[in-house]
C-alpha cells in the first residue's frame, strides 16, 4: 500500500536520493544531507511538544509499504515569518491619469510585503517521476490537509503555499534576470540555497526599496509574475481544488504565485469525518475511494482505499489496516470520494 507518514531518523539516506530529482526552484527540498537531517530533527522535536513556535514544522515522506521505497516528500511550517522575515511581492495596481491630455493608463506594481507571517505553509512537495500515476499525487498533496483537519488547534487560521515559477528552456528564470540578478549579484540557485536555510538578512540588506513597475521589464518577466512552473500546474490544479486561491502575492525570486486560504474553507476540514474502522473484506476494485488517515500525531499514516463510510464506520482489510497502523473499533479520519479530485 502507498502510505504518507511522518518523517523518521532513518528516512534521510531516502530523502538525500529523492531530493537529487528535483530540479531548480524548490527552495525547501534541496539535497543536503545536514539541513535534511536539521529538518527531521525539527520535526520530531515538534511532533513531542518541544519546538518553539517559530521553528514548529512538519516534514511527511510518501511510502510503499511493500518494497520501502520513498517515492515523495511534502512539508507544513506550522507558522512562517516569526523569526525570519517571510518576504512576497504583493502585486498592486499603480493609474497614472492626465484629464488634460486625456491620457490612463494602469499598471502592475511589485511591493515587498510581509502580508503573510503567521500563515501555516504547506511546502515541499516533490512526487519521484517513476511514481507519479493516477492518484499518488493527489494523496501525496491532501495528506498535509488530512493532518491538519486531525490536529487543528496546532495550526493558525490562515494558509498559503508558494508555487515554484516559471523557468526557461535553458532552466533559468527570466523574472530573475530581469530583478534579483541585479540587486543580489550572486545567481538563482545562490539565492535561493541561503534562502532556504535561513539566511535571509541579504534579502532584506539588498532587496528593492521602492515598488517595481512590471511593465518596465522585458516582456518574457513580465508574463512570469504568477506564472506556474509546468512540473508544478498538477500541484496547483489540487490546491485549488482544496480551496486555495491566488491573491496577488508572488514569490520574490521567480515570480510564481502563492494561493492562500482560511484553513476552515479547506475541503478537507470542512468534509472529512472521523469514524471507527471495522476489519475485513471490501470490493477492492471499487471505482470509489477514499483518502483514510489514523488520527495519532507521533506516528500519523494516511493512504487511498477503496469505499465511503458506512453505517457509521469505514471498512480497511487486514493489510490496508496494517500499512495504516490501526486496529478494529480504533478512530481513523475519513475524506470520501478523492478520486473525484484527483
Amino acid at each position: 500500500m502507498i502510505v504518507v507518514r511522518v518523517v523518521q531518523t532513518g528516512d534521510v539516506d531516502a530523502l538525500v536520493a529523492l531530493a537529487q530529482e528535483t530540479g531548480p526552484g524548490l527552495t525547501t527540498f534541496k539535497p543536503d544531507r545536514d539541513a535534511l537531517m536539521a529538518r527531521i530533527a525539527r520535526t520530531r522535536r515538534t511532533l513531542a511538544g518541544e519546538a518553539a513556535p517559530h521553528e514548529a514544522g512538519y516534514l511527511f515522506v510518501m511510502e510503499d509499504t511493500a518494497t520501502g521505497d520513498v517515492a515523495g516528500v511534502c512539508g507544513i511550517e506550522t507558522a512562517v515569518g516569526l523569526q525570519q522575515p517571510f518576504y512576497n511581492y504583493r502585486v498592486s495596481t499603480v493609474v497614472h491619469a492626465s484629464q488634460d491630455l486625456g491620457i490612463w493608463t494602469r499598471m502592475r506594481a511589485l511591493n515587498i510585503s510581509h502580508d503573510l507571517t503567521g500563515y501555516a505553509e504547506v511546502c515541499s512537495l516533490f512526487l519521484s517521476p517513476r511514481h507519479r500515476t493516477s492518484g499518488v499525487g493527489g494523496l501525496l498533496s491532501r495528506s498535509r490537509f488530512m493532518f491538519i483537519a486531525q490536529f487543528r488547534d496546532h495550526f493558525p487560521e490562515r494558509i498559503c503555499a508558494e508555487l515554484r515559477g516559471h523557468f526557461d528552456a535553458e532552466g533559468t528564470s527570466p523574472f530573475w534576470r530581469a530583478v534579483g540578478s541585479h540587486f543580489y549579484q550572486i545567481d538563482f540557485n545562490a539565492a535561493d540555497y541561503l534562502s532556504s536555510h535561513g539566511r535571509k538578512a541579504f534579502l532584506a540588506e539588498l532587496m528593492p526599496r521602492h515598488p517595481v513597475y512590471v511593465e518596465l521589464l522585458p516582456e518574457e518577466a513580465q508574463a512570469c509574475v504568477g506564472l506556474t512552473h509546468a512540473d508544478t500546474i498538477p500541484a496547483r490544479r489540487m490546491l485549488e481544488a482544496e480551496g486555495l486561491r491566488y491573491e496577488n502575492h508572488v514569490d520574490i525570486f521567480d515570480a510564481g504565485p502563492v494561493l492562500e486560504c482560511h484553513i476552515a474553507d479547506l475541503r478537507t476540514v470542512r468534509e472529512s469525518v472521523v469514524v471507527p474502522v471495522e476489519i475485513g473484506a471490501h470490493d477492492t476494485a471499487s471505482s470509489v475511494r477514499s483518502l483514510v488517515s489514523n488520527t495519532s500525531l507521533g506516528d500519523f499514516r494516511v493512504g487511498s482505499a477503496a469505499g465511503v463510510v458506512h453505517d457509521g464506520v469505514f471498512v480497511l482489510n487486514a493489510q490496508e489496516a496494517a500499512a495504516l497502523n490501526v486496529a478494529a473499533g480504533e478512530p481513523v479520519r475519513v475524506l470520501g470520494a478523492a478520486h473525484k479530485h484527483q
